[in-house]
């Protein structure tokens, strides 16, 4: 097996349980809404049911559609990213990791979606209980982290590209 895919199944295999043991612990030691500070007026774990995407989206459409369509584009998304992951060579490390930080995070929520038909998030940022963050998780975590490290080397790459072209 290829060095990327061993990588992909330890950094995604982690993500998944490290998320799925947190959401677990948050899920029977939780009533839904309730709410605990950890740090004062900043962080809390709060347990929140999260039925739409990132920041509730499309959580208000017809349960239907929203089923179907949160049942069916994370295989589609996985699928993808192997995809990606096959055409990178195996020492671009960053891009591997990131890869699989956005695999392992789509599969720690996609597990949620099979279960309950909703996400549990708990990780509650707020300033004073009024400027606040919509609450998320672990898999969350990863996702925009692997998203915004694989922006980074986007940008990394172009900018190197620019300097070699106008050097030339």
């Amino acid at each position: 097996m290829k060095k990327k895919y061993i990588w992909l199944l330890l950094i995604s295999g982690l993500l998944v349980a490290l998320d799925q043991l947190t959401k677990v612990y948050v899920h029977t030691h939780f009533h839904l809404g309730e709410s605990v500070s950890v740090i004062p007026n900043f962080f809390n774990f709060t347990y929140v049911r999260n039925f739409g995407a990132a920041f509730g989206f499309l959580a208000e459409s017809h349960p239907s559609f929203r089923e179907l369509f949160f049942l069916s584009m994370p295989p589609i998304a996985l699928v993808i990213i192997l995809g990606i992951l096959r055409s990178v060579k195996d020492d671009d490390t960053k891009q591997i990791i990131a890869l699989s930080s956005i695999f392992g995070g789509a599969i720690g929520n996609y597990i949620d979606r099979l279960r309950f038909r909703y996400v549990i998030d708990f990780l509650d940022f707020h300033l004073y209980n009024r400027w606040s963050w919509p609450a998320f998780n672990i898999a969350d975590m990863a996702i925009v982290g692997g998203v915004g490290l694989l922006l980074l080397l986007m940008f990394i790459e172009n900018r190197k590209k620019e300097t070699t072209e106008g050097a030339a």
